[in-house]
This record gives C-alpha cells, structure tokens and sequence, in this order.
C-alpha cells in the first residue's frame, strides 16, 4: 500500500470511528434524571422568554404554527418561549442556525434527544410527525427567531 493509500485508509477509519461515538453519545439513554419532568396543567403556559411573534407569516410558516401549536407548544410555550419544567425556549441562542442547524431540530422530533443544554430532561420522539410538517415547522420556528433577533 502506498502512503497515500494508507493515510487516506486511517482517516477513513478515524472518520467512522468519530462518527460512531458521536452517534454512540446521542442515543445513549439519560440515567441522571429518574423520570421526565410533567408537562403544566392545561392553560398553565408562563413562558421562560418574553417572545415578538412576527405581524405576517408565510404560507409554510403558517402551515408550522399550527403543527407547532398542536405538537410543540405545551413543553416549549405557544410562542417558542419555553415552559418552566418542562421545555427550553426556542427563541434561544442555543437553537440559532449556527448551533442548531434545521437536522438538528429533525433529528430531535424523530428520535428525541438526550438533555445538553437545560436541566428539563430528555425530549422524547414527536410520535407521527412527518417529514412535511417537520420542514414547516422549523421555517416557523426560525422566522420567529430572526423576529427576536436570532439569526
């Protein structure tokens, strides 16, 4: 084998290696918290971050809102801005783009995710959510953002 063959074999190697553990850390399961914290009494919602909804909204973003109403709204507040116990304000510098690219926000309804950030436990899979609704909500979820001056 020549050296180049070779260097590129160990960094093939190094590559799948890190992307193992990687994938290792993200589904292993959080044993620090015995259970979930509980979701607030219906009409409980006092949101962790004051939130400027935006005045208009496009289609897509529209279509977003009422998934997100539907499916996020009770841990993370009708308006992005996070319930106390139970989800993290999305209007956040934590979820910008740079930090929290849109796959983040699929992966995190399609598998759920450990905790990282907050102390509010892990985030369970969004059951039934499809691919669609997902796009939709995310461009909802970052115009709200940019609104609150998180690009």
């Amino acid at each position: 084998m020549t050296r180049p063959s070779r260097s590129r074999s160990l960094l093939i190697i190094a590559a799948v290696a890190v992307a193992a553990a990687v994938l290792g850390w993200m589904t292993r399961p959080d044993t620090r918290l015995a259970a979930a914290p509980s979701a607030p009494a219906a009409g409980a919602f006092a949101e962790m971050v004051a939130v400027t909804l935006p005045e208009r909204l496009e289609p897509a973003e529209q279509r977003g809102q009422a998934v997100f109403s539907a499916r996020c709204a009770e841990c993370h507040g009708p308006n992005l801005g996070g319930i106390d116990g139970s989800g993290p304000p999305l209007v956040h510098k934590y979820y910008e783009p740079g930090h929290h690219a849109d796959m983040a926000f699929v992966l995190a309804a399609a598998n759920g995710v450990s905790a990282h950030h907050w102390s509010f436990g892990d985030m369970p899979p969004v059951e039934g959510i499809t691919r669609a609704e997902l796009i939709d909500v995310i461009a909802y979820v970052r115009r709200v953002q940019r609104e609150n001056g998180i690009f």
